[in-house]
């Protein structure tokens, strides 16, 4: 025991008044791998096929928020057993932390945001989401930021505050069907009955769009060089719903050619007056 005792006392750093002994290491070591464990058990009662309280989402929005504070206790009672003081640690780098602060202040501003997204669960993962215009799919969470799939099929990283202080459209929120519409204009003189009839048919064709009572097509507006028609439909493929609108658009194209229905581009009348005629006016 005293030959231990010794070993464990034994100094291995020492640098003015600081000094780290076989026994500090032993004990960081300890703490490092009962983090781990814990972690390890928590991951593994949360995602059991007997917790049926919560879903995955829910269940990894938890996850990151034990996994960062296990951590920084860990952290914090491995400077401990270093020797170091976290409260002299603190108050003699108040001012770094200041100035640190200040520069990394849009981190802190994604940190917070992180926390808000994994504490309300109001997004979780395999939500599809609308920011700014894009359509993504969420596949994780993190405190900083989160990864997303877009509509190419490419890994994005989305800083956690974009989504926390944007408007966002979270499409998993609605029910199993969204509306979604396409705008068409055609040329005055045009048979507005043929032309509903034809984009209703468009959209009603496509076997990613249901409930023909509810695929509507409108006459909105009379415009500048076009008759402006809408037409409205409901889809279950909201991640992929950019193709659908792209093939209705184009089976619109194809019935419009077949049926004489042209659709016009803009116009604008001039009326020029010549010298000749202006001066037989003066005369």
């Amino acid at each position: 025991m005293e030959t231990i005792k010794n070993f464990l006392e034994l100094e291995l750093i020492h640098i003015g008044a600081f000094n780290v002994r076989v026994y500090s290491l032993v004990t960081i070591l300890i703490i490092f791998l009962m983090t781990k464990l814990i972690l390890f058990l928590i991951k593994k009662a949360l995602f059991s096929s007997k917790n049926t309280k919560l879903d995955i989402g829910a269940s990894y929005a938890l996850l990151q928020i034990i996994k960062y504070v296990l951590w920084i206790i860990a952290i914090g009672l491995i400077l401990e057993a270093l020797g170091i003081k976290l409260t002299l640690l603190i108050a003699g780098s108040a001012a770094l932390l200041v100035g640190v602060g200040l520069g990394l202040q849009q981190t802190f501003n994604d940190v917070l945001s992180g926390i808000i997204l994994l504490s309300e669960k109001s997004i979780k993962i395999e939500d599809v989401l609308e920011i700014d215009g894009d359509i993504v799919k969420i596949q994780s969470i993190g405190l900083r930021t989160s990864k997303a799939l877009n509509t190419d099929d490419v890994s994005i990283i989305i800083p956690n505050s974009l989504i926390t202080t944007n408007k966002v459209i979270n499409w998993s929120h609605q029910t199993m069907k969204a509306r979604f519409r396409i705008d068409v204009g055609v040329a005055y003189g045009s048979d507005i009955d043929l032309v509903i009839k034809v984009l209703e048919e468009s959209a009603f064709e496509h076997p990613d769009v249901f409930d023909r009572e509810s695929t509507e097509a409108r006459l909105v507006n009379f415009g500048n060089s076009s008759l402006d028609f809408q037409v409205l439909f409901f889809s279950e493929n909201i991640f992929r719903i950019s193709k659908v609108k792209s093939d209705i658009r184009r089976s619109i194209s194809q019935k419009f050619s077949a049926n004489n229905i042209a659709i016009p581009f803009p116009q604008l009348d001039l009326h020029l007056k010549s010298n000749a005629t202006e001066n037989n006016k003066k005369g």
